[in-house]
């Protein structure tokens, strides 16, 4: 008789890659929502701050790639913080089928607030800086290879 619990099936969870990296993610946004909380941001609202604080304008498309999202998953994030005036969505002048999402004061000013929220969760996890600083490349790495695959995926799909 062969149990679910055999390691070498593979098809038990413990030997999928998918399953630690969503557990690990969940497990990471639980750890954001009571430090984002003060701020009245989700997790994923705090992603586009993230890259609008580091560069703003963006365009829709330039905040997707950056964040791996598609546009029907950052659309609706967007309008709630166009809706907390915390970002502006504006047509491009330039070209007018882009949209330019622009931080207003209030998301500007939400930066500093936010500049605390790295340690604060740092300070929560039993780690190294140095720990985390491997464990940060590692994953950066796989999401590079990922990345690349999903590049040529879609390139073979054309």
């Amino acid at each position: 008789m062969t149990t679910n619990a055999d390691a070498t099936n593979d098809l038990a969870l413990e030997m999928q890659l998918c399953f630690p990296l969503y557990a690990a993610s969940n497990l990471i946004a639980r750890l954001y929502r009571p430090v984002l909380k003060p701020l009245g941001l989700t997790y994923p609202q705090y992603l586009v701050m993230l890259v609008l604080w580091e560069s703003s304008p963006q365009s829709i498309g330039g905040l997707g790639e950056k964040l791996h999202l598609d546009s029907g998953t950052l659309t609706p994030l967007i309008k709630r913080l166009v809706a907390g005036d915390l970002v502006s969505r504006n047509r491009d002048p330039s070209d007018d089928r882009r949209v330019l999402v622009s931080l207003t004061e209030k998301g500007r000013a939400l930066r500093t607030e936010a500049a605390r929220v790295p340690q604060s969760l740092v300070d929560g996890l039993a780690i190294t800086t140095g720990e985390l600083e491997h464990l940060r490349g590692e994953v950066q790495n796989l999401v590079r290879i990922l990345t690349a695959s999903d590049a040529r995926t879609a390139a073979d799909n054309r």
